[in-house]
């Protein structure tokens, strides 16, 4: 089960940025004479986690995409529990959509037990 703080998400999301992140960055400068200099530095935040569905799999109901959509405006740390025990505290990546959905079959009055499949942009702290 991956939960986001109360909320009850699709087992089978995929976490599709996992290994798209380095721990390590680094930066490099030339200096006049044309030596390197090469820092580096450990990131204590700030990995992505994306968490993915798709037409086939891990589908929302309207009334939990709703709540996740109520929860866009916190502030405060949020809690990621993964089904592999993995707990993240996380925020919504609002540099990019943080919440991507699309109904599975549109509707023009959803209710709110309706599928959407779900894109969730998180980030950790």
């Amino acid at each position: 089960m991956i939960t986001l703080d109360a909320i009850t998400l699709p087992p089978d999301l995929i976490w599709s940025d996992e290994f798209d992140w380095s721990p390590v960055q680094q930066s490099k400068t030339y200096t006049i004479t044309g030596a390197l200099i090469l820092e580096k530095g450990t990131m204590q935040a700030g990995r992505p986690i994306t968490l993915i569905g798709g037409d086939n799999a891990a589908w929302i109901t309207r009334a939990t995409l709703q709540t996740l959509y109520a929860k866009l405006t916190t502030t405060a740390p949020m809690s990621l529990a993964l089904n592999d025990g993995r707990v993240f505290s996380v925020a919504f990546n609002h540099d990019d959509k943080p919440i991507e959905a699309r109904p599975v079959f549109d509707y023009s009055t959803p209710a709110d037990d309706d599928f959407y499949t779900l894109t969730l942009k998180l980030i950790t702290l």
